[in-house]
């Protein structure tokens, strides 16, 4: 029998993981190596307890396997910049393989308002859009306007792998976008692991987008230090203070965070609210969405200072990928000699999105199937993975 082409492709899927949990075996074998080679244990007794605790997986958990969900589509890019939404240079920079999510959409229109807000949406959402996008819009609008240079975002990060991360991504979005380098934003980071050469030249011409941490933060708003003191002032009349990964500042570290961010609002922008905005995934896990917003809106307004209702706070909008078409009442007469049938081989993303076990009853999904799209998900950027190949696996351990 010759395989057909769905055959083939499931069968790369299948490969696809075991590759994935072979790799993950073989990281747990190396650890467990590296972490038994420290000492010899002549007890039999404890040898035992010790071996029988490695067998448990009292060091590690299981490999995590997931699925991603299919994020709402919103419009694209050039959509906004025709509308007016956003200028043409941004359209320029971002230039997207798709639409952007409904939640990047709406969180530049609360940017455009001049509103604060938080966003907390999924991994894999691209969430680093939902500001990077209105922050190099108001940036290349006062260019052309010709407003004087300027800090106009602070971005406070909770640790400098994703400061460094980020900037690696808005850069090689800035640098393929052909626009005059009198246009093109300058980012800069300010993490603590910069040369002092490089600090001379952040408080020599200041950055459009600073990239810093909450400790560094701290430090340039107290240190008295004549290269921090001219790279805080170069931010008065910020026009954005943005908080990423928001879940991470609870107990003292939120409230240390919270102190800083009225510092620095009290320092920059006295006379004028900054647009405050926040990233969470985590957040996003609660079950009832009205509470989830309010006790979401409530934190803000607690780490930024000021008012903030539920209606600041954007949530993802996820899309069936099955056919939402296919009613209980309709499907039933098939689901007896469905289920008692063995699960094709040769199922495509098209017989899934019609399968019969992949109906709703009331708008709920009866059955187990789940066809989303999944994909292998590995560290974060500045992305919008649109068109991402159903069947690869996330997986994390």
């Amino acid at each position: 029998m010759v395989p057909t082409a769905a055959d083939l492709w499931l069968l790369n899927q299948v490969a696809t993981a075991m590759r994935a949990f072979a790799f993950d075996r073989h990281i747990i074998n190396s650890y467990e190596q590296f972490s038994r080679s420290f000492s010899t244990i002549r007890a039999d007794d404890l040898r035992e307890e010790i071996n029988r605790q490695y067998v448990n997986k009292r060091f590690w958990p299981d490999a995590l396997l997931s699925l991603n969900p299919r994020f709402r589509s919103g419009p694209t890019v050039d959509r906004l910049v025709g509308d007016g939404t956003l200028d043409e240079a941004t359209g320029k920079i971002f230039r997207l393989p798709g639409p952007l999510y409904q939640h990047q959409a709406e969180s530049i229109a609360k940017a455009r308002a001049g509103k604060s807000y938080v966003v907390t949406t999924g991994t894999g959402s691209g969430k680093s859009l939902c500001f990077f996008v209105p922050i190099v819009d108001a940036i290349v609008r006062a260019r052309k306007a010709h407003q004087p240079r300027g800090t106009r975002a602070v971005i406070v990060y909770p640790m400098n792998a994703l400061a460094n991360s980020q900037i690696n991504e808005i850069e090689k979005f800035i640098a393929q976008s052909g626009l005059p380098e009198a246009l093109k934003p300058v980012v800069r980071r300010y993490t603590g692991q910069e040369s002092q050469e490089e600090r001379q030249g952040i408080a020599k011409e200041p950055p459009d987008i600073l990239l810093t941490n909450f400790m560094m933060a701290e430090l340039l708003l107290t240190r008295q230090d004549e290269l921090d003191t001219k790279v805080i002032d170069q931010t008065r009349g910020v026009q954005f203070i943005v908080l990423d990964e928001f879940h991470t500042y609870r107990g003292r570290q939120g409230a240390d965070v919270a102190i800083l961010v009225r510092r620095l609002r009290n320092r920059c922008t006295p006379d004028k609210a900054p647009i405050c905005i926040g990233t969470s995934a985590t957040m996003a896990n609660a079950e009832e969405s009205g509470s989830r917003a309010q006790a979401v809106a409530a934190v803000a307004a607690r780490l930024f200072g000021m008012p903030m209702g539920p209606d600041a706070v954007i949530d993802e909008s996820l899309q069936r990928t099955t056919d939402d078409g296919l009613q209980l009442q309709h499907i039933r007469p098939k689901l007896a000699n469905v289920l008692r049938a063995e699960l094709s081989h040769g199922l495509t993303d098209e017989k899934l999105r019609t399968h019969p076990l992949a109906g709703r009853d009331r708008g709920r999904r009866f059955s187990g199937i789940q066809t989303a799209p999944v994909h292998l998900r590995c560290g974060r950027g500045l992305h919008n993975p649109h068109r991402v190949t159903p069947g690869a696996v996330r997986w994390s351990t």
